[in-house]
């Protein structure tokens, strides 16, 4: 479930990254504002109240065509009707024993994504995703090993916040982008989506964090944004030797440079840095590794996340022990060094960290003909 990326690229807008949806005259109407709302009402010869009632429409009642909106005339409703709302179709769903839910969402073009609920007593948390596959081919994650294809749309991330709602028939409280793909490499997008979230939606943007393995530049202009979200860098080494050999697109952007931009973060914005650290046994959990990892971090407001490691066919590396686990724990805590654990959910049905769209959608991934 984590946005852990490959190779470093100067610009979410270069080639590789570019969308490959069709284009239309108009976009689809998820992740609009009630204003941008009021404007198509008014361009299809309607009067401004209609933009305040689609928008109650789509963000609280969840329509999937236009012609489901009562409240608008029936001739109306006939001649929208096959405008695009922007929303998914459940393509699998799998339901751990703790209640944890992974979603295979398919799009309008035939390609699969994956969303998560993830809910506690108190919260409904929804783990999105942000790319269809991820460019950034770290060693030990899922996603990556299945390649890239493309950014998604504002409405695609937006989506699977009401598809999960929808599902669970309980208002989602907060939303990570950790699932599939880099954030930083769709950074438009995800901002697009965190506002609409925010807005639209009634999220508070505190309660949404995006997770990013760092792109040169990208955290300084995430920053720029002024929100008020939870960044999650995802670290998983406490050196830049270690770093380089998980993570490929840490050869253009050492750890130096990385936690420099996250102090600029935090001094821009006031908001601490949570690092996502994977622990992996006998590669990076070491206690040394953990000396290390409280020396980089020492100086500027940070948190650390450890996530003992969900394995997966493709690689040899293995979760550590649980007494491994809470020595890296203690050490860091030693040090002074705020640290949580956290056990990924959904694994006794192959539901966590890209697991599922590996096992179940397969030959979903490309569009039929």
């Amino acid at each position: 479930m984590l946005a852990t990326p490959m190779l470093a690229t100067t610009a979410e807008t270069s080639t590789p990254q570019q969308s490959t949806l069709p284009q239309t005259a108009e976009k689809p109407l998820l992740g609009q504002s009630v204003e941008a709302l009021t404007e198509w009402a008014a361009r299809h010869g309607q009067p401004a109240y209609r933009g305040k009632q689609l928008h109650q429409w789509i963000y609280q009642k969840g329509i999937r065509s236009l012609d489901e909106v009562t409240v608008f005339s029936k001739k109306w409703r006939a001649e929208v009707k096959d405008f695009p709302v922007g929303r998914s179709h459940i393509h699998h769903r799998s339901q751990s024993p703790d209640g944890t839910i992974k979603y295979l969402l398919r799009l309008k073009d035939g390609l699969i994504i994956e969303a998560v609920g993830i809910p506690s007593e108190k919260r409904l948390t929804v783990c999105v995703s942000s790319q269809i596959g991820c460019p950034m081919g770290c060693d030990f994650c899922a996603t990556g090993k299945g390649g890239f294809t493309r950014n998604l749309e504002t409405y695609e991330i937006v989506d699977q916040v009401l598809t999960v709602q929808e599902d669970f028939q309980r208002r989602v409280s907060n939303i990570v982008f950790m699932g599939m793909g880099e954030p930083l490499l769709n950074t438009s997008n995800v901002v697009a989506a965190v506002r609409s979230l925010n807005q639209d939606v009634g999220i508070g943007q505190r309660l949404i964090t995006v997770s990013t393995v760092g792109i040169p530049g990208h955290i300084r202009r995430l920053a720029e944004e002024h929100m008020q979200i939870t960044l999650a860098v995802s670290l998983h080494a406490s050196n830049q030797t270690l770093r380089r050999q998980l993570i490929p697109s840490a050869e253009k952007y050492p750890l130096e440079d990385l936690l420099g931009e996250c102090r600029d973060y935090v001094n821009t914005t006031g908001r601490r840095v949570t690092f996502e650290y994977v622990l992996l046994a006998d590669v990076n959990d070491r206690p040394e590794h953990a000396v290390e990892l409280a020396s980089a971090l020492r100086g500027f407001q940070t948190h650390v996340n450890l996530i003992p490691y969900n394995p997966i066919s493709e690689v040899d590396y293995q979760r550590p022990s649980r007494q491994r686990v809470e020595g890296f724990t203690q050490q860091l805590k030693d040090k002074g060094v705020a640290v949580s654990v956290r056990y990924s959910r959904g694994l006794e049905k192959d539901a966590a960290c890209g697991q599922l769209r590996a096992s179940k959608a397969t030959a979903a991934i490309k569009p039929k003909a």
